[in-house]
């Protein structure tokens, strides 16, 4: 669940992205809304490209069919195609791999990227990464993601 200053508060379930912009200030929590089920979400803080914005909140829901084995960008600086809005440039994308389920990324000229396993166990390029684990690829114009298990995976486009 999420509570804030600015009088925003909800619970995130799977498959919520929520964007907090904390700009000229706001306190807030996230905690566990249950009291039996344990809780397991990420946490990630992008500084936005300026200062001062004011603060702000958004969350959207993605159906797990839209990142069933491909790449689903959940959060963008333009907020396109029903993506969180992201004052910086980013684009982070999202895949829910099923066993033996393979994708590609393309990098675009004079980016790079960021992988976090969030679930799961997948191979990037013959490498094995498992739940927990991220890596930088800053020298790779294609890249392969194939999952071991069933798995889940976050990918940061950014700049060089």
């Amino acid at each position: 669940a999420h509570k804030d200053s600015i009088g925003t508060g909800s619970v995130i379930r799977p498959g919520d992205v929520q964007r907090m912009t904390a700009g000229t200030g706001i306190r807030h929590s996230e905690f566990n809304n249950s009291s039996k089920e344990p809780v397991h979400f990420l946490q990630i803080w992008i500084e936005p490209e300026k200062l001062g914005l004011a603060p702000g909140y958004e969350q959207k829901h993605f159906d797990a069919s839209s990142m069933e084995n491909r790449w689903c960008v959940v959060a963008c600086p333009d907020g396109s195609n029903g993506a969180v809005t992201v004052h910086q440039d980013v684009r982070l994308l999202v895949s829910k791999l099923a066993q033996g389920k393979t994708i590609d990324f393309t990098l675009a000229e004079n980016r790079q990227a960021w992988m976090q396993v969030a679930r799961g166990s997948v191979s990037l390029n013959n490498t094995l990464l498992d739940q927990g684990d991220g890596v930088a690829i800053t020298d790779l114009d294609i890249f392969r993601v194939t999952a071991t298990e069933d798995s889940e995976v976050l990918l940061f486009d950014l700049p060089q």
